[in-house]
Formats: structure tokens, sequence, C-alpha cells
């Protein structure tokens, strides 16, 4: 007969293998949030690209629903209307951001791979929000570098979202702090990283998540020891760090 504490780590074990990204310490408590709060109010669309990323073989590369309505309403209460997302997969949060901001708002959207994105792409038309999406496909780095050469593009990003490479998050942040205007918002998304942050070094982790787990310790130290940024880093589905510009 299993131990209570066994149990316990049958239970932590069978956590980390559910594909909503949360760090929610139960299952229960997230479904909960979703039923309640996040489903209920999904737009349509979202609900629809959701169900089709859920079939994709890569979907745990997804940004949670919960997620999505976060930054939806973020997106709202900063009046966002010049965006950027760097890292699109089929576009649930790419979905979220067209849908919260005005008619003639814009997001310039990079990916490495244009196929999944064009899985997401008719919903997306479907809702009426594609004309607001500039996609580029290929690396974010040498795009980043043509827009700091021009210093009419300084200051122009109400908003940015960072779901791409972790191995180049640094590299992403020096460029795009002079793009994002100041009192702009730049999010990191996964800096929990799976909770791999915080676990011992011998933990038994997947080969994808001990690999870049040291990229992301270094990002959240370097993001809480940058002067020109004010921080906020929330428990939203895998980790989400906030960086408004001071400066």
């Amino acid at each position: 007969m299993a131990s209570k504490g066994e149990e316990n780590q049958n239970q932590a074990g069978r956590h980390q293998e559910v594909g909503h990204k949360s760090l929610l310490q139960s299952d229960a408590l997230y479904q909960y949030i979703l039923e309640t709060s996040v489903y209920p109010r999904e737009p349509e669309p979202m609900k629809e690209l959701r169900e089709v990323t859920a079939k994709h073989p890569w979907n745990i590369m997804t940004t949670s629903a919960d997620e999505g309505q976060f930054l939806n309403m973020l997106l709202k209460l900063i009046n966002a209307k010049n965006t950027m997302e760097i890292g699109v997969y089929t576009g649930y949060s790419l979905l979220a951001t067209a849908l919260a901001i005005p008619d003639d708002g814009k997001i310039l959207a990079m990916d490495i791979n244009r196929e999944n994105y064009e899985l997401g792409l008719p919903i997306i038309e479907k809702a009426g929000v594609a004309h607001k999406i500039e996609f580029k496909e290929g690396p974010a780095l040498p795009v980043l570098d043509l827009l700091v050469e021009d210093e009419k593009n300084h200051g122009t990003y109400d908003f940015i979202f960072v779901d791409a490479d972790k191995d180049n998050y640094i590299n992403y942040h020096k460029r795009l702090i002079d793009l994002v205007k100041v009192g702009g918002l730049i999010g990191y998304d996964n800096t929990l990283w799976n909770g791999s942050v915080v676990a011992p070094a011998d933990a038994p982790l997947r080969k994808y998540v001990r690999y870049y787990r040291d990229f992301v310790l270094e990002l959240n130290k370097a993001l809480a020891a940058d002067p020109r940024i004010e921080i906020c880093m929330l428990p939203v589905g895998d980790g989400i760090t906030l960086c408004r510009r001071i400066k």
C-alpha cells in the first residue's frame, strides 16, 4: 500500500504531465478558473482556434486559455494600438491581441514556421481581424535590428509579447527596450519554465526544459536588475513577466 508521501508524489507527477501549463498545484482549481471565468467569456474564434491547436502534435507550445484572456484584457486596459509578437505558433495569443486592439491597430508578428500560423489563419480571417496582422516568416533578430537601425521606430510600440526561443530572450530584450514606448509593456512568456527555475540541479527534467532553464534564469536576473523597466512576474500560464519601460 502506498504511503501518503508516495501518493502526493504521484499526484504531483500527474499534475506536471497535464498540458495546460498552469503552475497551480491543483488541476481541479485550474479547471474551476477555466470553467467559471475563462470559457464562458472566451470569444468563439479563440475557442475554435484553441480546439484546432489541441489536435496539433506540438500543442504544448500554445498559450493557455487563461493567459489569452489576461492578455486580451491587458491590451484593452493600456489602450494598445501598435503591437508586436515574437513567436506565433498557431496564433492563439495573436488572435487575443487582434481582437483587443482597435480596427486600425497593428501587430507585427514573427515566427520561423509559417505552416503553423497558416493553421490558425482561416479562423483569424473569419474573425475579421487578419488585416491588423503583418506576418514575417523567419528569425526575429534580423527584423528587430532593421527596426532599431531606424530611429523613427524607437518608442513606437505600445505592447510586445515574446513567446519564442528562450535562448534569445536577452538578445530580444536588448533591442525591444528601444522599440517599446516609455509607459509601454513587454511581456516575456514562460519565465517560470515549468517550475524548473526552483528545481534542484539534479532534478529529473525533460531535456528541453533542462536546456532552456539556465537561459530563463539568466533572463529573470537581468530583468530584475534593469533600471529602465518596472517588472511584475505573474504565475499565469507558465509564468509571464511584464516589463513597463520607465526611461
